[in-house]
């Protein structure tokens, strides 16, 4: 039984196809990514599984239950949020995931120190939830998800407004999640979030899939890196570039050279610069292959907007829910 399918699934607001006939299928124990830009779809989805709202046609099955005939049992074994999960802020961590334990009737002794500590939140738990950073309050909220012992857990663009140091932390956590066993599937719109921890992916542009599969067959797919490099004799570094046919260098006006190549044609171009008495100013990698393939298949220009999925800015007031047991 897999832990979500979704078949032909599509949604309409107004004159927009938001979602637009997509097939994702989530096999227990797997760590899930959906991927695409912003308005792609991928909340809209996730709000759809939650039964937030519903599909205009297609079906969703959550271990095997629909909400047409099972209802709220549908989320029996799930929990999550959508977009970013609230808390009372003149509450602590504590304080506010013990009211969530009161409303749920209680839990197993010991889990709520379990999921405290699995989180990392450590004695950030008794400050007041007002005091939080956004990452803190993303682990809050997993934290809160958690207390249902989920068997599946489901994560709305988790790093989002995160800064670097936060969406390692993150990623590090999900993949302690992985391991346990527990069914992960997140959204994001940056690759490079969720290429080291995801087994298969769905990359979602304008309400449709573009591609399904996994990291590795994507891998297969991507084109070959780019670099910007930078030497003290650009012209003759040019002219170099004749004797590598599998390396692509261009002038880029007075900025120096962008190089196109695999790891291992680069590295062969650039030990022959040296060989050959230029010296080397700067190689910096301007992409990885994943994130080239990514703007590809979605067909869009290479940003780094950190707005908020479907269109909002980070941080918006926004719902959240943690499932049913």
């Amino acid at each position: 039984m897999l832990a979500v399918e979704a078949t032909d699934v599509s949604k309409t607001f107004g004159t927009v196809r938001a979602v637009d006939d997509i097939t994702v299928r989530v096999a227990q124990g797997e760590v899930y990514g959906v991927l695409g830009p912003n308005g792609a779809g991928k909340t809209t989805f996730l709000r759809m599984l939650f039964g937030l709202i519903r599909p205009d046609h297609g079906t969703i099955r959550v271990f095997g239950r629909t909400w047409e005939h099972d209802d709220v049992a549908v989320l029996d074994g799930v929990a999550g949020f959508i977009e970013s999960p609230k808390f009372y802020p003149y509450l602590t961590g504590r304080q506010n995931l013990e009211g969530l334990v009161l409303l749920d009737g209680g839990v197993r002794p010991g889990l709520l120190e379990e999921v405290i500590e699995l989180v990392d939140l450590g004695d950030r738990v008794d400050l007041e939830v007002g005091g939080y950073s956004y990452g803190m309050r993303q682990r809050l909220g997993v934290a809160a998800s958690l207390l249902r012992e989920p068997r599946l857990l489901v994560l709305d663009e988790p790093a989002n407004g995160l800064d670097p140091a936060g969406i390692r932390d993150m990623r590090a956590l999900v993949k302690r999640l992985a391991a346990s066993g527990l069914t992960v599937l997140l959204s994001s719109h940056h690759m490079d979030e969720v290429e080291e921890i995801c087994d298969n992916v769905t990359i979602m542009t304008r309400g449709r899939v573009a591609f399904h599969g996994s990291i590795t067959d994507l891998r297969a797919m991507a084109p070959a890196p780019g670099y910007d490099l930078r030497t003290d004799a650009d012209d003759r570094a040019l002219l170099v570039a004749a004797d590598h046919p599998r390396v692509q260098v261009d002038l880029r006006d007075d900025l120096g050279l962008v190089v196109t190549a695999t790891e291992t044609d680069a590295a062969a171009y650039v030990a022959d610069l040296c060989a050959r008495g230029i010296a080397l100013r700067a190689l910096v990698p301007t992409r990885t292959p994943l994130e080239a393939l990514f703007f590809m298949l979605t067909d869009e220009p290479e940003t780094d907007d950190r707005a908020h999925p479907d269109g909002g800015a980070a941080g918006r007031p926004a719902g959240a829910t943690t499932g049913a047991r």
